[in-house]
């Protein structure tokens, strides 16, 4: 019993000697609670709209109020015509569009049925499913409405008809099937937690095997030795790439609808700037398990959380928001679902190329830094 107790005070006292490892038992997961909690329980709302309305009368503004009247929805737009529309969606502005036609207002006003368009951007199931169901639901309180109206004025024998008839069409998944949103984003996770993993014992695998010092006594540079060390996991990077778009292709049947090149070459930026993460937390880190606490902890499971993955970041709170742009799996899944699912081009993945970009060079130069730290 003695030899037991000396053994676990020996325990806790290495932990608590080791503020890296105290942190990480104690206030990591309460953090991840927290972040994660609120990146999940979410409620969706001002889910953004745009609206074409091409009558321009009172009973088409009032019919669109219904719309921006509630949380559910938040009119980011007002186009001109149906083709800006679909630009707006096409470019991930927008999730959901309303087109009024020309003749809405006069179709009202003679007892005709009037038409409206509904659109709904179909890559993220999730929204698409809420959006939906939005949009019908408030469409039908508001036919209801006119429908009364339209009773109130009738006089005895007037035939009516149903004021306003609603048309959805979903853009890009018609068929709302969950493998053709969660395949491309697994693609994803799975790049970038082989590049983590791969990389976040780098240079803590040295430390242990006590070959740093051999290295750190060359003439090498920080930045050499970094990237010596990502270039190889780069190429592996490229044949996975390779091999799970071929797997998502072939096996379950996911169509590459853009440019597959343009596709490669992008994700070959994510892998990097997810491979400069892996080299930074191994930078930071004394043992290869804490390099592997820190890799799940702080990156992969917020990756899978926060990034849009399962759940939409439209509902997330502005801190939590703010912390999924600082990750580049988040990112690239505009980037890849753009290209799979919409056939999207360069031009209108600027803005998420942009962040990864800048994502991938920040992490490698901060990586470089760190390890001049530890020379």
């Amino acid at each position: 019993m003695d030899r037991l107790r000396t053994i676990m005070k020996k325990e806790f006292l290495h932990i608590l000697r080791d503020p890296r490892t105290l942190f990480m038992i104690i206030v990591l997961p309460a953090m991840l609670l927290v972040l994660l909690g609120y990146g999940v329980t979410g409620e969706l709302q001002d889910i953004p709209l745009a609206v074409a309305d091409l009558s321009k009368t009172d009973q088409s503004r009032r019919f669109v109020d219904y719309f921006t009247a509630s949380r559910t929805f938040e009119q980011t737009y007002d186009a001109l015509d149906e083709e800006e529309l679909l630009y707006l969606i096409d470019r991930g502005y927008v999730d959901a569009a309303v087109f009024i036609p020309e003749g809405f207002g006069r179709d009202l006003a003679t007892g005709e049925t009037a038409h409206v368009q509904f659109y709904i951007n179909g890559s993220d199931p999730a929204v698409a499913q809420t959006a939906q169901l939005k949009l019908d639901a408030i469409a039908q309180m508001a036919i209801q409405d006119v429908f009364t109206e339209q009773l109130q004025r009738a006089v005895g024998g007037t035939e009516l008809s149903l004021p306003i008839v609603t048309h959805m069409k979903t853009l890009y998944n018609p068929d709302s099937k969950e493998d053709r949103y969660m395949i491309p984003g697994l693609v994803a996770i799975v790049l970038q937690v082989q590049a983590l993993l791969l990389t976040a014992m780098a240079i803590v695998r040295e430390r242990e095997q006590g070959t740093m010092e051999q290295l750190i006594v060359t003439p090498i540079k920080s930045w050499e030795l970094m990237l010596g060390k990502i270039l190889p996991y780069l190429l592996v990077g490229l044949v996975n790439t390779i091999a799970t778009l071929a797997v998502a292709t072939l096996m379950f049947d996911i169509p590459i609808v853009g440019n597959i090149w343009l596709l490669i070459v992008l994700t070959m930026i994510f892998i990097l700037g997810s491979l400069g993460m892996g080299v930074l937390i191994s930078n930071i880190s004394t043992t290869q398990m804490q390099a592997m606490y820190l890799a799940v902890g702080i990156v992969i499971i917020p990756a899978i959380i926060l990034s849009g993955l399962i759940f939409s970041r439209e509902g997330m709170p502005l801190a939590t928001y703010v912390i999924s742009e600082l990750l580049p799996v988040t990112h690239y899944l505009s980037i890849v679902r753009g290209v799979m699912l919409k056939g999207v081009g360069f031009d209108f993945l600027w803005p998420s190329i942009r962040m990864l970009i800048i994502l991938s060079v920040a992490y490698f130069v901060a990586s470089v830094l760190a390890f001049r730290k530890r020379i």
